[in-house]
């Protein structure tokens, strides 16, 4: 299961951490995140140590979703280090997902 991600725990779970993670923006009612939610919940078993994966129900973590200017939902946002790199927004295919969180790893890799 992705990590819930919430506006009292994203400093410490996602920005003090560092690193890569992704993060699914998404609501209960929104239709298209019931589609990608079971995705985010597989890449979080698969880069389990490599990368955090969360998701921030939007209707009860405002902050987080003002910070990152969410305008529709499902939006998923990729960060490396706290700062944002990409980001989807629509439902995606877990290969397209997995290749853009696999480029951004191998920089991550290279860079280090």
């Amino acid at each position: 299961m992705a990590l819930q991600i919430t506006d009292e725990n994203f400093k410490t779970e996602v920005l003090e951490k560092g690193g890569v993670a992704v993060l699914d923006f998404w609501a209960v009612w929104c239709g298209p995140c019931r589609l990608i939610g079971p995705i985010i919940d597989q890449l979080s078993e698969e880069y389990e140590g490599r990368a955090i994966i969360g998701k921030v129900d939007v209707d009860n973590n405002p902050d987080i979703a003002t910070q990152y200017g969410i305008r529709s939902i499902p939006t998923v946002v990729f960060l490396k280090h706290g700062s944002e790199v990409k980001r989807q927004v629509g439902v995606a295919t877990k290969a397209a997902l997995i290749k853009i969180l696999d480029e951004i790893l191998q920089e991550v890799e290279v860079n280090s």
